[in-house]
């Protein structure tokens, strides 16, 4: 499937993105890549076949979730670079430092 420099221009603007004429051309090779593969898959008889969740059979081994030392108040904000009684100071959203 073919797509035309102009949708990739149209793409490239949607994304924010400046492409050159050199990256123009090879984008709309790859984009024709993929939508040629995705025009085969969508040839395929995929009924009865289920999504795939996994890539692999294995299974993520969890632990449980236990509480462990945890530190107090005084040992986390001990080597705070700026801390009041009770909390980390930081600066301003958006303040210029």
């Amino acid at each position: 499937m073919e797509i035309s420099k102009e949708q990739i221009k149209h793409l490239a603007h949607l994304s924010r993105l400046q492409l050159s004429d050199s990256e123009i051309d090879a984008m709309q090779g790859d984009m024709s890549k993929i939508l040629d593969f995705v025009a085969q898959v969508e040839k395929l008889d995929l009924d009865g076949v289920e999504p795939l969740t996994q890539m692999s059979k294995s299974v993520n081994v969890m632990r449980e979730d236990e509480v462990a030392h945890m530190l107090t108040k005084e040992e986390a904000l001990k080597n705070a670079p700026d801390a009041n009684s009770d909390y980390f100071r930081v600066s301003k959203f958006g303040k210029k430092v």
